[in-house]
């Protein structure tokens, strides 16, 4: 592992930031660090670096501790690169002397001339950094950072002050050269897209813990727990009571089985790709369009007050206040919540879901069975 934190805790005052925190980053591999605001990622961060000490614990970098009892390697010495979010570079400086700040030896100015050249900034070497751009002072920033070969790199939500257009652009440069020099990282970002496009794993944080690290995929579709499926992505959440023919919900009887006691309450995790809605007598009235482009979002709203979000193509006009009829099907198992801890519900057999629809087993409040396809392929049962 290029980085290693185990049981670290860090308080400010009475306020405890993070608790306990274990993570590991492979070697080459880059880790997203997603959480809402407060949830102590930069703090992370800079516990790895060496800019603030813990309260205890042990951080491990290139297998040296680097952090522990009796033991703090200052951040000069811990072959650890830092991308701050507000750049951090010298305004005095051109783009040359930053980039070689602090290198030491002979091939400093080759050093510093192939960087510029990763970074796409060949040519600019004379330029001061407050002439530059922000995409051009960030570049500026993460050629520093790697300037000195450092063992991982730590980026602290770098693009947060650009504009849009820019973002999008600049983490797919970033990320190619993260993959080209093989370069260990822990990007932090509260943005969900980001962390899911930048991250080979995603760590998602909650109250100074790492609730779930997992391939991007997988916490995407398999959330462990509630907090993890509504923080990564649009998230609804649908009631629903476990049955022998299924989960009987206020839209009707999806053909899911989960592994529970009958008459066991539920929420499953229901995403607006997962939920199709057409214009009838059915229990869903619309609230809300949100125009995307090529797609609409709708809100639907249910009879106990419930919402789901459902997304369309554009053609699919259905003005706020038409009711409508809601199906889901996912066409992979639902994640349930019976406790807040999630358990796999995979869809029953065609044959089963036909006959139990024959025999009219319905919630008396729904539409019926729900028609869902099958797996679809995914192995998803061996990661809960």
């Amino acid at each position: 592992m290029a980085i290693r934190c185990r049981a670290v805790s860090k308080a400010f005052g009475h306020l405890p930031v993070v608790r306990g925190l274990d993570l590991a980053v492979p070697q080459g591999r880059i880790l997203a660090l997603l959480g809402p605001s407060g949830c102590g990622k930069t703090t992370v961060l800079r516990l790895i670096a060496g800019l603030e000490r813990p309260d205890g614990g042990v951080v491990e970098v290139g297998g040296e501790v680097v952090t522990g009892p009796g033991r703090f390697v200052p951040p000069e010495r811990r072959r650890v690169g830092f991308v701050f979010q507000d750049y951090a570079l010298f305004p005095h400086l051109t783009v040359a002397e930053n980039v070689a700040y602090g290198l030491r030896g002979g091939d400093r100015a080759r050093r510093v001339r192939d960087l510029l050249d990763l970074v796409g900034l060949a040519g600019l070497e004379e330029r001061m950094a407050f002439e530059l751009s922000g995409g051009e002072q960030q570049r500026v920033a993460l050629a520093r950072a790697l300037a000195p070969q450092p063992l991982a790199l730590l980026l602290d939500e770098p693009f947060s002050n650009l504009d849009a257009d820019l973002r999008v652009q600049l983490r797919e440069e970033v990320r190619a050269i993260l993959r080209q020099t093989r370069m260990t990282a822990v990007f932090v970002t509260h943005d969900q897209e980001e962390a899911l496009f930048m991250g080979d794993q995603v760590a998602v944080m909650h109250g100074g813990r790492i609730a779930q690290v997992d391939a991007p995929e997988v916490i995407f579709h398999l959330p462990r727990t509630r907090f993890v499926a509504g923080f990564l992505g649009r998230a609804d959440f649908l009631a629903a009571t476990v049955e022998e023919a299924g989960l009987a919900t206020e839209i009707g009887l999806l053909p899911f089985r989960a592994p529970l006691a009958s008459g066991t309450r539920v929420e499953l995790l229901v995403r607006a790709d997962d939920v199709e809605i057409a214009e009838g007598s059915g229990p869903g009235i619309v609230t809300a369009c949100l125009f995307q482009g090529a797609l609409n979002l709708y809100r639907v709203t249910l009879p106990s007050g419930a919402t789901l979000h459902s997304l369309q193509k554009h053609t699919a006009t259905y003005p706020p206040g038409t009711r409508v009829r809601v199906t889901v099907a996912p066409g992979h198992p639902l994640v349930c919540f019976p406790d807040g801890e999630a358990v796999l519900a995979e869809p029953l057999p065609a044959q089963a879901a036909r006959r139990h629809s024959a025999r009219g087993d319905a919630h008396p409040h729904g539409q019926g069975v729900v028609g869902a396809e099958g797996p679809g392929g995914l192995r998803l049962n061996a990661v809960l």
